[in-house]
């Protein structure tokens, strides 16, 4: 995973790194899929190859987010985790 800092115009517009968009072209269009404080951003051309897993991966990530701010979330130490990881 590649990490890099950025900030926004006044305009809403955001630069991205330019060791981040090696294999992106000016112009192409992007789609952003805003999740809870995430931002994710993928090339449009590949909507429909992964959009259906996307749009999963974000609706579990929300459901998960807002249960852990519920307090839902149980915690376990490495062989308790371990154990019920087995059972799965």
């Amino acid at each position: 995973m590649d990490i890099a800092i950025t900030k926004m115009s006044s305009k809403g517009q955001v630069v991205i790194p330019s060791e981040m968009r090696k294999d992106f072209e000016e112009g192409e269009k992007l789609l952003i899929i805003k999740n809870g404080y995430q931002l994710i951003i993928k090339k449009a051309s590949e909507l429909d190859k992964n959009m259906k897993e996307d749009l999963e991966f974000a609706r579990r990530t929300e459901e998960a987010w807002k249960s852990y701010e519920r307090g839902e979330f149980k915690s376990k130490n490495i062989e308790e985790f371990l154990k019920d990881l087995k059972s799965w």
